[in-house]
C-alpha cells in the first residue's frame, strides 16, 4: 500500500498532547512505521478507503431503494442529505 510520494508532498504540522505523541511514537515504532508522518499518511488513507466504501454502500443502499419503486427523488439529492448529515453528525 506505499506510495511514492516524492515531489508531490505538502505539509502539515500537528501538535498532539503529551500521551498521544507517546503512543504515536509507540506504534511507529512497534509497527514499523518510518516515522510519525508515515504512520499518519495511513492512518490518512485507511480512512479515505473506508469513507469510499461507505459511500459506495449509501449509493447502494439509494439504487435498492429507488428500484423499490418507493423512492421519488434524484439518487443525487439523496445522496447528498445522506452525505450532509454523516458530516453534521462528525461536527
Amino acid at each position: 500500500m506505499k506510495q511514492d510520494y516524492i515531489g508531490n508532498m505538502a505539509q502539515l504540522h500537528v501538535s498532539l498532547p503529551a500521551d498521544l505523541q507517546r503512543y504515536v511514537e509507540g506504534r511507529v515504532s512497534a509497527a514499523g512505521f518510518t516515522d510519525p508522518a508515515d504512520y499518519l499518511r495511513v492512518l490518512i488513507e485507511r480512512d479515505q478507503h473506508s469513507y469510499q466504501a461507505d459511500v459506495r454502500r449509501v449509493r447502494l443502499l439509494v439504487e435498492e431503494g429507488i428500484a423499490s419503486g418507493i423512492v421519488d427523488r434524484e439518487p443525487e439529492d439523496i445522496l447528498d442529505d445522506i452525505i450532509a448529515d454523516i458530516r453534521n453528525a462528525d461536527d
